[in-house]
């Protein structure tokens, strides 16, 4: 939302909605519904009880008509003059197409909800009593007329979402639900002033050789357009207060100057760090110019990307404050398909949720929206990088007049708008567009019709240059930075990775080499009770209707069991598909990401598709929408960690030799790796050992190993100790007895899930509960080998959190998982053979 005066006064009570043009449910009331401002008609149409939950079974079939119809929203306000020169009618957030009316008049039509408007009203304004009215046009209709008015262009999904500056998932997604809606979904109101006032700051940043913070604000200034009697000029004031040192600076400028630029030095600045780096320190900076004031936050720190040709291609390498960032990344989406029911603490938890996983990136999707100010003033609380797309994705755009005039007003705006905010440090021009265009047949399609492409490589870049060229901007993701270079070449800068999910085994990912990942994923449907709340199959199967309604991928279902197909058991249970399933997303992206780290520094980041949920769906999510934390959570937490030893297979250095005879390098040897992303270097000593399940001790050796800072270290290991015997019944175990290294154990698994002797959960588990001050506790002690140990605890209580999941236990190795559970319940119900769930337990039922 864009800054918000101290002047404005939000137009918020007495909304009502009404339906004005298209179909509409038989015994549908005459009249209007209570509406609320901010907010979309669904939730509006939901809270008068006038249609069901819209994430619930298959209500989404059922109220496709709320996009098909038109709807006015309309209020009373009582309006009184105070004596202000100008009365400007503010809307910070229209959806989408609508026509604004005061009092009867057209004061405006709007179609862009990526931006605000401001209207001087004051002749229309009425002492007393005034009506305002919002029609808006129906969404989908709307697309498909502009489609065929301008022409259609290629894109994904069913619906025309490229024709509109309207939210891209709202037409539903491959993880979203089809909830095309209207709605003023941002404040509206009166903003009355005089003389002048602060329109826009953007205040850049950057630290200096000396190390003093330099802020220049550019102040963008509006006049009432009345004379005065004092035109000797205006102070624009501009105060930074934080930790260490201040600074106040003061530019004067004459009457009715559209702005000022006011540059203020801070001696000594604390920088701000990305977290696990360094600190966040913030500083408060006020801008005022007369009356008018603006506030807002800053934090002092230089950022670039490199992506220069090296010896192997072009890397994408994230620098803060000239130190190599290696990212631990997420995409995001709108973390709810009705925006206006996201709120500050659902936002700080979501980001809560990236920060426990060690997650020090989240990438704004390109089909989503410029989020909340409350999501990027947490994340520069925290020090969670971001990194934000335009708003294009998997589509082509039209560049004509009629939705380019309405881009680049979006992107000035956005722009200028997330200027302050010091995590924010890339800038990127749309999602797969110009892949598509390359590798989807949309060149053919188009002919000599425009697509994007002016946008992309000519519009951003010069917007950024001129309103913030201190962050980088890349054209795409993916892009390969060179002009004659596949969008999607492994060996240089950003790729997607999605043959595998769609078609290949997720061993298949070993097989890539990728400078940076900033977008790949497996799928795995949410907990238990997410699932079970909104689909009412009886009985419950994957390939039911209203199962089928919550997994939007194509052949989805299909897509998960032949993914876990060779790694885990066939699934004898509907409870068993739902737990193999979540556990194959858990170790395809394991698996990826343990191998790209591996590849540190060649590989310099991951970023994972995704991080959320929108509703209630089967999806690549790591943390579902009513807020569980998936097994795909836990191992991301793992295989995230700062300090990462893994064992993987490479290639002997005959291999390699070989390789440059002409042929191919095989991989094998088995090698320790080492991944320290902290800015201390490590020394110490493994222990590696070949053992089989009851943890007898096959064959061993001692491995002093160092790692500097933000770098890597390998080891490859003799072959007494990788030549594995017995693949069903052996594991090789890395570990380190220096408990404050931070590296935990690194197991090699010699065969699949499904081709281990592993001993049934009741053989292998002593297992107690108990009841703690904040619920619950469970105890779990290994006999023998244990892989993934996982309290599914929603089954027991919707409401219950566990602090620990996917837990593997050697022999005589023990955990405990602390529950946290107002329910009053046994606690042994949270022992049961449904809730305490492991991959053992897997295959002794496959064997069955």
């Amino acid at each position: 939302m864009t800054y918000t005066p101290a002047t404005f006064t939000p137009i918020a009570a007495d909304w009502v909605a009404a339906p004005l043009d298209g179909p509409l449910p038989a015994g549908f009331p005459a009249g209007s519904l209570p509406a609320a401002v901010p907010g979309v008609i669904h939730t509006d149409l939901l809270r008068a009880g006038l249609i069901a939950d819209p994430f619930d079974g298959d209500s989404e079939a059922a109220q496709q008509w709320i996009g098909d119809t038109s709807w006015r929203y309309s209020t009373s306000f009582e309006w009184h003059d105070d004596g202000s020169t100008r009365h400007d009618l503010v809307a910070y957030g229209l959806d989408t197409v609508a026509t604004v009316r005061l009092n009867g008049e057209v004061v405006a039509r709007t179609e862009n909800q990526h931006r605000s408007y401001r209207w001087p009203v004051a002749e229309l304004l009425r002492e007393g009593a005034n009506e305002l009215v919002i029609d808006f046009a129906a969404p989908v209709p709307e697309a498909s007329t502009r489609a065929e008015r301008f022409g259609a262009l290629p894109r994904v999904n069913h619906h025309e979402f490229n024709q509109l500056r309207k939210t891209a998932s709202h037409f539903g997604w491959d993880w979203g639900i089809d909830v095309a809606g209207v709605g003023i979904w941002q404040p509206i109101g009166i903003d009355s002033w005089s003389g002048v006032r602060i329109d826009a700051v953007r205040p850049l940043v950057a630290v200096d050789d000396s190390g003093a913070g330099v802020l220049t604000a550019h102040v963008a200034l509006e006049w009432d357009g009345r004379g005065s009697r004092d035109d000797s000029g205006l102070a624009v004031t501009v105060k930074v207060a934080g930790a260490g040192h201040g600074a106040t600076a003061v530019e004067y400028v004459t009457r009715d100057a559209a702005g000022a630029v006011v540059e203020a030095r801070v001696p000594d600045v604390q920088r701000w760090w990305p977290i696990g780096h360094g600190e966040q320190p913030l500083y408060d900076v006020t801008v005022s110019a007369g009356e008018a004031q603006w506030v807002g936050r800053v934090g002092f720190r230089n950022v670039r990307v490199n992506t220069a040709p090296d010896d192997a291609g072009r890397p994408f390498e994230v620098y803060v404050n000239d130190e190599l960032v290696l990212v631990r990344g997420v995409n995001w989406i709108p973390d709810h398909a009705f925006l206006t029911e996201v709120d500050a603490d659902r936002y700080a938890r979501r980001l809560a949720d990236a920060v426990d996983a060690n997650i020090n990136l989240i990438r704004i999707w390109g089909g989503g929206i410029y989020e909340s100010d409350a999501f990027y003033d947490r994340a520069d609380e925290l020090g969670l990088l971001v990194w934000q797309d335009f708003l294009f994705a998997c589509a082509a755009y039209a560049e004509e007049e009629h939705l380019a005039a309405e881009v680049e007003a979006e992107a000035r705006e956005q722009i200028t708008r997330l200027s302050g905010h010091p995590s924010l440090i890339i800038w990127n021009g749309n999602n797969e567009n110009i892949w598509g265009y390359v590798d989807w047949g949309w060149a053919a399609a188009l002919g000599e019709r425009t697509w994007g492409e002016g946008y992309y490589r000519e519009l951003f870049p010069r917007l950024l240059a001129e309103l913030d060229p201190t962050r980088f901007y890349s054209p795409a993701s993916p892009y390969s930075f060179g002009e004659y270079l596949h969008p999607n070449d492994e060996r240089h800068g950003t790729m997607h990775i999605w043959d595998v999910w769609n078609r290949r085994d997720y061993s298949v990912y070993r097989d890539y080499t990728p400078r940076f990942v900033s977008e790949f994923g497996f799928q795995g449907p949410p907990a238990w009770s997410t699932l079970a709340r909104v689909v009412h199959d009886e009985p419950l199967d994957p390939f039911g209707h209203e199962m089928l309604v919550h997994q939007k991928a194509e052949r989805g279902n299909e897509k998960l069991d032949r993914g876990a197909r060779g790694h885990l058991p066939e699934p004898a249970s509907i409870d068993d598909w739902h737990w193999t399933t979540q556990l194959n997303q858990a170790h395809a992206i394991a698996f990826g990401v343990a191998h790209f780290r591996s590849l540190t520094p060649h590989n310099t980041g991951t970023v994972l598709w995704q991080l959320n949920d929108n509703w209630p769906v089967v999806s690549w999510a790591a943390v579902d929408f009513d807020e569980h934390r998936k097994p795909l959570w836990y191992a991301l937490r793992d295989v995230y960690a700062p300090r990462f030893a893994t064992i993987q297979p490479r290639s002997s250095a005959q291999a390699l030799a070989d390789a440059f005879e002409g042929y191919a390098p095989a991989k094998d040897v088995l090698a320790l790796v080492l991944v320290n992303d902290t800015g201390d270097s490590w020394s110490g000593e493994f222990l590696v050992a070949r053992q089989d399940f009851a943890g007898a001790e096959l064959a061993a050796e001692r491995v002093t190993i160092s790692v500097p800072a933000r770098g890597t270290a390998s080891y490859e290991l003799s072959a007494g100790v990788a030549a594995v015997g017995d693949p069903a019944a052996e594991i090789i175990v890395a570990r380190t007895a220096d408990e404050a290294s931070g590296f935990a154990p690194a197991i090699w698994n010699a065969a699949e899930v499904v081709g281990q002797a592993l001993a049934a959960d009741a053989e292998a588990l002593d297992v107690r509960a108990e009841r703690t001050e904040g619920g619950y506790a469970v105890t779990v002690a290994a006999r023998s080998y244990v892989r993934d140990v996982f309290l599914q605890v929603d089954r027991v209580d919707a409401a219950a959190r566990v602090d620990r999941g996917l837990v593997t236990l050697l022999a005589g190795e023990s955990a405990r998982f602390e529950i946290a559970s107002s329910a009053n319940v046994d606690p042994a119900a949270f022992t049961t053979p449904l809730v305490l769930r492991t991959a053992n337990g897997l295959l002794a039922r496959g064997e069955n």
